[in-house]
């Protein structure tokens, strides 16, 4: 197959109508849009100690990090939190609301940060996590964190302890079923 040959979006031009330069077919017109991607987690309390996971996948393998991945279609940003906790930490939160939401351009992601309590004091690790704890602040591994994200949570955490948080919303009852949602 030459380079003449090759179909789809293999062209890169401003479409009309846009302003920035995007992959684009020179058959049929598609552009392959490239979007941020969303981040979900939550900073989980129990007994004033907070739960870490220490990464069992790359990047940043045997780091420690609060849970946290990427959302799925068809789940809210709630689900995708209380979701990323169970996967990574096999434990049970209620979320009582979103802490932070960092835009973090340079590497195209939008992270949504929740505050949550742990229902109870189980957890496990779980298939992306080698360990799993609860950490007094003073006890957590500060130089061991996987990501900036994790510092800035943990520190907006403690800043927002006894505030007030945005409150989650969703989509209002009377307009979920005009969008196919229960």
């Amino acid at each position: 197959m030459t380079g003449e040959d090759k179909k789809g979006p293999s062209v890169l031009t401003v479409p009309e109508g846009d302003d920035r330069p995007r992959l684009t077919c020179p058959d049929c017109g598609y552009v392959a849009y490239e979007n941020p991607r969303i981040v979900v987690g939550a900073i989980c309390v129990w007994d004033e100690r907070f739960l870490l996971c220490r990464r069992a996948i790359e990047p940043r393998k045997g780091f420690w990090t609060p849970p946290s991945g990427f959302l799925e279609l068809g789940e809210s940003t709630e689900e995708g939190a209380i979701r990323e906790v169970w996967e990574e930490a096999r434990a049970e939160v209620d979320l009582d609301g979103l802490l932070a939401l960092y835009s973090i351009p340079t590497i195209g992601q939008v992270h949504l940060v929740y505050r949550a309590h742990l229902k109870h004091g189980g957890f496990a690790p779980g298939p992306e996590s080698e360990e799993v704890g609860l950490f007094a602040w003073d006890d957590i591994p500060w130089d061991g964190l996987a990501f900036p994200n994790a510092r800035w949570s943990l520190e907006h955490w403690r800043s927002m302890k006894d505030q007030p948080l945005c409150q989650i919303q969703g989509v209002p009852a009377e307009w979920r079923h005009r969008l196919g949602q229960n």
